[in-house]
């Protein structure tokens, strides 16, 4: 018989790329219909006013994160499948620093596949104490890129051999023509919060004269961005394009896109733009999204961008630089054969989700053929 698994992690109708990588993998493992996902759920989970608590396909269980103990009943419902596979995130388990996935993972009784979506390189005390123990106690731990592996142990007290590196999964986006338009289209899309960078690709919006794009962000603010901060973030970013007399050439799309309108909206775009400040993301679905579906992406130096863009398809950029960016778009802009040549490159194929699910299911069949099952172990 097949394996089934079951998911710890965040889930739709949840809207943040953790819910929506926990989503496809589930999809993708499913494969016998007897899989389950126990969603987290925090009581500020809300839109409009309204709890996300609606029934989603496969949700056997919710951990409302805000009840004390909420880990035993999520535990009893992880131990109903052959393999539990949890998502690991800064700010998704209670406790300090996350620490109440501890005694989950403890209670479990079948193997357990942690993924780590992050791996910081100069972590506070508690948050690497948290983390050794989790790879401690866990079976198997999956890092997305060679680079967060080479973090984990060097700056980590984590068995090496325990850890395997597991690709983000790309959707499939089609492979026919890509519309027609008149003016060249930049694309950045994701849940929008300082940290992205836009600002930044909004001053080299404004140094591309002769190209004439349309900059397209996609994307609604982060819930908890929204909550603390409101709008400021996006407000500030359409005061600075009419600063910089680019109103008409931003087009701000304030909406978490379906699947079918996403691959629409990246298939029109003739440059991926990563503007990101940060240094420490191991980690981007945006650019495993870009890079299959075969669109140049312009990003700055942050770790998953300077591992995969390697290969060649994109260009690197300093952060906080939108004079380099500029010229980098320009360059993209000027050979309009580029998309074509980079079809299989950084991975092709095997960037796809059901080549990703496959490797999962290697690791989790590894990990079964390691136990022994428990009748073999009582005398006859």
């Amino acid at each position: 018989m097949p394996a089934t698994y079951g998911f710890l992690s965040t889930y739709p109708p949840t809207q943040c790329g953790l819910a929506t990588f926990n989503a496809a993998l589930a999809t993708h493992l499913n494969t016998n219909g007897g899989s389950g996902v126990v969603r987290l759920l925090a009581s500020d989970s809300v839109s409009g006013g309204i709890e996300l608590d609606r029934g989603a396909p496969r949700t056997v269980h919710t951990w409302h994160t805000d009840t004390p103990g909420g880990w035993r009943t999520a535990a009893a419902a992880l131990n109903r499948f052959d393999v539990a596979i949890l998502q690991h995130e800064y700010g998704i388990y209670p406790g300090d620093a996350g620490n109440e996935v501890l005694p989950l993972l403890r209670a479990l009784q079948v193997p357990s596949i942690v993924v780590l979506h992050t791996v910081l390189s100069s972590p506070d005390p508690l948050q690497r104490q948290v983390l050794e123990q989790i790879a401690a106690t866990a079976d198997a731990v999956v890092t997305m890129t060679d680079t967060a592996r080479q973090r984990l142990t060097a700056g980590y007290d984590v068995d090496p051999r325990k850890i395997s590196v597991i690709p983000h999964g790309a959707a499939s986006r089609g492979t026919g023509p890509r519309e027609e338009h008149d003016r060249p289209h930049l694309l950045t899309w994701g849940l929008l919060g300082p940290g992205k960078g836009i600002e930044w690709a909004l001053r080299a919006l404004a140094l591309i004269e002769k190209e004439n794009p349309v900059y397209t962000v996609a994307g609604r603010t982060h819930p908890k961005v929204l909550e603390q901060f409101g709008d400021a973030y996006r407000d500030s970013l359409k005061a600075l394009a009419a600063d910089l007399g680019i109103t008409d050439s931003v087009c701000w799309n304030d909406a978490y896109l379906e699947e079918d309108d996403l691959t629409r909206l990246i298939r029109s775009a003739d440059v991926v733009v990563l503007p990101y400040d940060s240094t420490e993301q191991v980690t981007s679905g945006v650019l495993i999204e870009a890079v299959g579906a075969g669109i140049p992406v312009v990003a700055t130096e942050f770790p998953h961008a300077v591992e995969l863009l390697a290969d060649g398809p994109g260009l690197l950029v300093p952060h906080q630089d939108p004079e380099a960016m500029a010229s980098a778009i320009r360059h993209v802009l000027a050979e309009p054969g580029l998309p074509g040549r980079l079809t299989g490159l950084a991975g092709g194929p095997t960037l796809r989700w059901p080549a990703v699910a496959a490797r999962y299911q290697a690791l989790a069949n590894g990990l079964l053929a390691t136990r022994s099952p428990l009748a073999a172990s009582v005398p006859a």
